[in-house]
Formats: C-alpha cells, sequence, structure tokens
C-alpha cells in the first residue's frame, strides 16, 4: 500500500483543490513541504531525484507528461477525490469495487487537455462513421480552418449531429460572464462558428442544433468512442481534462452522457 505522505485534511483543503484543478506540481510539492516532507522524501515516494524535485518545486522545470502526473499521483497516495480535481480516474470508483477490472474499464485514458489527444481524435475522425459533438462555440472543433473536425466533415467521410449554445440566451450570457468576455463578442463567436459550420453543410452531412442551457460537458463522439471534458468557471472546454470513454455492459458515464447528447438534441432548435 502506498504510504500516506499528506494527511487526509490537506488533501481537502480549498488551497490543495485550487491547485490540484490548475496541475501545479510545483505548488503541490510546497504542500508537502509545508507539511514537513522532505523533498529527498516526495522524490524517492514517485521515483524522482531530490534535484529534479527542486527544479520542479522553484520552477525551473514542469512537468506535462500524463504517465509522470500518474506517477506523482500514485506515489504521493492521492485519494480519489483529489485525482479527478487531477484530472485523473479514480483507482477505487464508488459503487463498482464488485466489478473487474474489465467492468470498470470505461474510462481507457485521461487526457490533459484536448491538445493532448488530438492527434488521435483527429486521426479517429478520418474513419469514422459519424460525430456527435456537445460543444459551445465549437470555432477550434469546427468552425475555422484549421479546427480539429473540420476535414473530416467537409471531405464528406462523416455524419456530422453538432450541438452548440444558442447566442440569444441568458446561458450565454452568462457565460461569457463566467469566462470574461463581453456578451457580444461571445455571441459573435457562436454566430461565426454557425456560418463557418453552414458551409460544411454544403459538401457534407451536417445536423446543427442550438441548445439554450448553461453548458458542463463537451462531448466529441466518435462512432462509439467518447472524448469528455467539461466547461468551468474557470476554465474554457479545450484546457479541461479530458476522458476518452468507452462503452461497456456497466459503464454510467458514457451511457448518461449518450442521453444526455440525445435529450438535448430532442429539445434543442435545428438550424441545418
Amino acid at each position: 500500500m502506498t504510504e500516506r505522505l499528506l494527511p487526509l485534511r490537506a488533501w481537502e483543503s480549498e488551497e490543495t483543490r485550487a491547485i490540484l484543478r490548475r496541475r501545479d506540481i510545483a505548488a503541490l510539492f510546497r504542500v508537502f513541504s509545508a507539511h514537513g516532507v522532505s523533498q529527498s522524501r516526495i522524490g524517492a515516494a514517485i521515483d524522482m531525484t531530490q534535484a529534479r524535485v527542486s527544479e520542479i518545486s522553484n520552477g525551473s522545470r514542469t512537468v506535462s507528461a500524463m504517465t509522470v502526473y500518474e506517477r506523482i499521483a500514485d506515489g504521493l497516495g492521492m485519494p480519489d477525490t483529489a485525482r479527478v480535481l487531477f484530472g485523473l480516474a479514480p483507482r477505487h470508483p464508488a459503487g463498482l469495487d464488485h466489478l473487474g477490472a474489465s467492468g470498470r474499464a470505461e474510462i481507457v485514458q485521461v487526457y490533459p487537455s484536448q491538445s493532448a489527444a488530438a492527434n488521435e481524435i483527429r486521426a479517429s475522425a478520418a474513419h469514422a462513421a459519424s460525430l456527435d459533438v456537445l460543444a459551445v462555440r465549437g470555432l477550434g472543433l469546427l468552425g475555422m480552418n484549421d479546427s480539429l473536425l473540420r476535414d473530416a466533415v467537409r471531405e464528406g467521410r462523416v455524419k456530422l449531429r453538432l450541438l452548440l449554445l444558442d447566442p440569444d440566451t441568458p446561458a450565454a450570457e452568462r457565460r461569457a460572464e463566467e469566462i470574461g468576455e463581453s456578451p457580444e463578442s461571445f455571441a459573435a463567436g457562436i454566430r461565426l462558428a454557425v456560418a463557418r459550420i453552414g458551409e460544411l453543410a454544403t459538401t457534407g452531412d451536417v445536423e446543427l442544433y442550438v441548445y439554450d442551457g448553461l453548458p458542463i460537458w463537451r462531448v466529441i463522439a466518435v462512432d462509439d468512442l467518447m472524448y469528455v471534458s467539461a466547461f468551468d468557471s474557470d476554465w474554457e472546454g479545450h484546457s479541461s481534462a479530458m476522458y476518452k470513454l468507452a462503452p461497456t455492459p456497466y459503464g454510467a458515464l458514457h451511457r448518461g452522457l449518450r442521453r444526455q447528447f440525445e435529450e438535448l438534441r430532442r429539445g434543442a432548435n435545428r438550424l441545418l
């Protein structure tokens, strides 16, 4: 069993939770130091030299590899609530302890952000039959020439069903306020995306809808695989941790998100 270097109350403090959300490893190491854990002990726990721990702590070196995030979380005994904030899958999902590994494996991979998964998503979309996308503006996904999914749709290789936030709703104003944009510029971004996606409809199989609720989940479904991230008041969907989900017999996340997409689509206003 991994040694518990930090008391649970320290993991649950607002300061530590904020550090985990932004994946600030330097600040996390300093939390451990403040609780009397030496850099040498941290290094031994995560298979890293004391010198490397020191470089990360003072900001001269950063961590970006997902494998290192996993090693840090495991070595430091990060509890599941902290792992989720950190952008990692829990080790012991509540209510699934009776299942074997194959029954819990709907979360097949976790990426620190969309950019880390971009090449895989683009390659998968190139050979997919369908794309279901739940987004806000969708500019980085479909609305610009170099957007993640635009080539696959433009070349008519895939059926697209896209849900964007209705720019003429209170939810759009609220989201604009959350991310520090004016309602006018935020709504203009959605309308630009709608116009650019309309161009795709001339060559591809495209359905476009607008929904009127505050965005929470961001979903890219490539056939049966889902790449899921979240919209928060502190970050945009593309900078959130991204979970790759596969359907399993007991997979509540995949099934629930699929159902949410279909219900949002049914209640949305179809533009294309």
